[in-house]
């Protein structure tokens, strides 16, 4: 993937070496507090996993065998059976770079491979730093922040800072999606009940409940948090006035649904508060926006979320993006932002909206606002390409602050190098051209800032 001399010596010389900070997944804090180990390659590297699903059912393998009760071995050798067919598929690239980095198999996976790739991950397993704290530390992870609900005790992640023989710092994100569910009275009740006992704050007035959510908020950055996230189809439209809102909250209180323009203008509401929470911490905002989900009825009502059943919306976001901006600017409340774009068309207009907001705040890095990197199906080489020209053309790609895994695999490290592969074959590309300067200083310095200090320095959290 390295394509010039010049790709060559950037990623070999300034990018292959740097630590990984992992500023967004799905990686259980209790597994990592409690040191799980993994009995089988299905275990660490299928179970979960959306991707390689999605993959196999596209190659006529039976949901049996992806889902269902056959044994690890079997639903192994239907992934070994998939893997020579997802070629040109960002799959293909990460099932090798996994495979040849934390197992030291450089062949290639398939029937005939299955049974050495299988005895030989598994020996690996058994090895004594081939548990999750020991693969992070071979990943080079200097810390990481998980995706939590406001509603968890972070009772693990507190485990984990107590604990010295850990040496990966983990720290909680503030994902509080379930608060904006007043389309289900019931969902939405349970929810507000269950706030109100975990915060001691009575949740039957709006008052209350905006006061539960920022006790959390509180609370979370005492355990070290700096990141909230959303995982929004779209960013709620309008406005919606105080007491708007407080008529919506009162009649799902009352258990009865919101219809589809009450729930706009409580999100609406809500997505004001949460920014100015953040605002007022310092924290940075993540927008994971334009997911369609859980397409597939029959496959959701059998297997449930997260089983590969979702896919990019075709929305136009650039307005209700910049409105929602704006807003958040007027009140002085618009916090660090790094909003992730799941459709490759909305990549320029989106970059180019929060260009607007760029005004630097004293005490807080440069480029506050970026187009993150690419995200689930974009998450390929193309997809990288697509989003790093997007980023140079219409911001600072210097501030950029790079790569995380998204994933809620221990082996999804090796995504981080293949983002840094991408990114110095793009810059070579230019350098080869003589599109920008032959001088590696310059360059490779850029380079080395994007994949640890940007994030480091941009997201204030304690690293070892």
């Amino acid at each position: 993937m390295l394509q010039s001399l010049a790709a060559k010596e950037l990623y070999h010389h300034f990018a292959k070496d740097e630590p990984i900070l992992d500023f967004h997944n799905h990686l259980p804090p209790d597994e990592i507090a409690d040191d799980r180990r993994f009995e089988n390659l299905f275990d660490i590297w299928l179970a979960g996993d959306h991707y390689k699903w999605r993959a196999m059912r596209a190659n006529g393998i039976s949901e049996e065998r992806i889902t269902g009760d056959v044994s690890p071995r079997e639903k192994f050798d239907a992934w070994a059976e998939t893997v020579p067919h997802t070629l040109r598929n960002a799959l293909y690239h990460w099932t090798h770079l996994e495979l040849s980095r934390y197992f030291d198999f450089n062949g290639l996976l398939s029937p005939a491979t299955a049974d050495e790739v299988w005895e030989k991950g598994n020996a690996r397993l058994s090895e004594p730093n081939y548990s999750c704290r020991g693969l992070l530390e071979m990943s080079q992870v200097r810390a990481l922040c998980t995706t939590d609900d406001p509603l968890h005790s972070l009772e693990h992640h507190e485990a984990i800072a107590k604990d010295p023989n850990i040496n990966t710092r983990v720290y909680p994100t503030f994902r509080p999606d379930a608060a904006l569910w007043v389309d289900d009275a019931n969902h939405f009740n349970s929810y507000a009940d269950k706030l109100s006992d975990v915060s001691g704050v009575d949740c039957s007035s709006l008052a209350g409940f905006c006061d539960a959510i920022r006790a959390r908020h509180d609370f979370f950055h005492e355990k070290g948090g700096r990141l909230s996230d959303h995982g929004l189809h779209h960013l709620f439209e309008g406005d919606c006035s105080q007491d708007q809102a407080e008529t919506i909250f009162n009649k799902v209180r009352r258990g009865k649904n919101a219809d589809e323009a009450e729930t706009e203008a409580f999100g609406s509401y809500l997505m004001l508060f949460f920014g100015e929470l953040d605002a007022s911490r310092g924290w940075t905002k993540q927008l994971h926006i334009g997911c369609e989900r859980n397409n597939n009825e029959r496959l959701f009502k059998t297997l449930g979320r997260d089983i590969g059943c979702d896919s990019m919306a075709d929305l136009n976001h650039v307005a209700t993006v910049g409105n929602y901006l704006s807003n958040l600017d007027k009140r002085n409340h618009l916090p660090k932002i790094m909003l992730y774009n799941l459709n490759p068309k909305d990549n320029y207009s989106l970059a180019g909206m929060m260009g607007n907001f760029q005004q630097a705040k004293p005490g807080e890095p440069p480029c506050r606002l970026q187009l993150g990197t690419a995200w689930w199906f974009l998450d390929t080489k193309e997809g990288m390409e697509w989003q790093i020209n997007a980023f140079s053309n219409n911001s600072l790609l210097s501030r950029f602050n790079g790569m995380l895994t998204d994933s809620r695999s221990f082996l999804s490290f090796t995504r981080h190098e293949y983002f840094r592969r991408i990114l110095c074959n793009v810059i070579g590309k230019d350098v080869e051209n003589g599109e920008i300067p032959r001088d590696m200083e310059l360059v490779g310095d850029m380079v080395r800032r994007i994949c640890f200090q940007n994030p480091a320095e941009f997201f204030g959290l304690e690293l070892p």
